[in-house]
């Protein structure tokens, strides 16, 4: 059984950029993003570490950490790092984990079970599956997780837009509609009475027996 929605993220210890650290405790008590990239070096990794370096300001924003991990060992990702910057602009400074031994890779279904024991004499569609997210809660769950082939890169903003949802609905009784951002209108959960709504959020329309929006709680 793989890992799902609500599962404890796997705790591990792991070579970083930014030494040694043990993943629980570095999300503390805020959350955290983990993401995977098939290898260093290559052209759609390269533009997707780069534009999280330029998004970093805003997952902070978020109380939210980025980490990135390839099965490259970290002596790699420290001479890519150089090459990021030439193509987007923007400088690595998150940490970025080493895993070689495909420990975590592994632990995350990033890979393959049959992949192997080490990232010697892998072959490119051994990497097919790691392009994977995952978004943390300061409670060390899984509230999302996305996986993407070798040949699209990620759109990191879809990835802020979610956490902005799932942040806002975890504090109010409130789901957000297909391509809902910041600011727009929420829908009233079927937990809420009509007369509970009015008290919680002043106002709403029902579109639908089952359908209630309303504004935004700011709050």
């Amino acid at each position: 059984m793989g890992l799902r929605i609500n599962d404890t993220a796997p705790d591990f210890t792991a070579e970083t950029t930014h030494g040694t650290i043990n993943f629980h405790e570095w999300i503390g008590d805020g959350w955290a993003v983990l993401f995977s990239h098939p290898k260093n070096f290559t052209p759609v990794c390269t533009t997707e570490l780069g534009t999280m370096a330029g998004l970093e300001d805003e997952f902070r924003k978020r109380n939210a950490k980025i980490i990135g991990i390839s099965v490259d060992p970290v002596e790699d990702h420290e001479r890519w790092k150089d090459d990021i910057k030439k193509a987007t602009g923007f400088t690595v400074q998150y940490p970025l984990i080493g895993d070689r031994d495909l420990k975590v890779a592994k632990l995350y279904d990033m890979l393959p079970a049959d992949a192997g024991d080490s990232a010697a004499g892998r072959t490119p569609a051994d990497n097919a599956t790691v392009r994977s997210v995952y978004v943390i809660g300061p409670d060390k769950k899984i509230k999302l997780i996305l996986t993407y082939p070798m040949t699209t890169g990620r759109n990191f903003d879809e990835i802020l837009r979610a956490i902005d949802s799932i942040q806002l609905t975890a504090k109010h009784q409130v789901a957000t509609p297909a391509n809902w951002k910041q600011g727009d209108d929420v829908i009233i959960t079927a937990a809420v009475s009509n007369e509970d709504a009015v008290q919680r959020f002043g106002s709403f329309e029902t579109i639908l027996p089952y359908l209630r929006k309303t504004k935004q709680p700011t709050a």
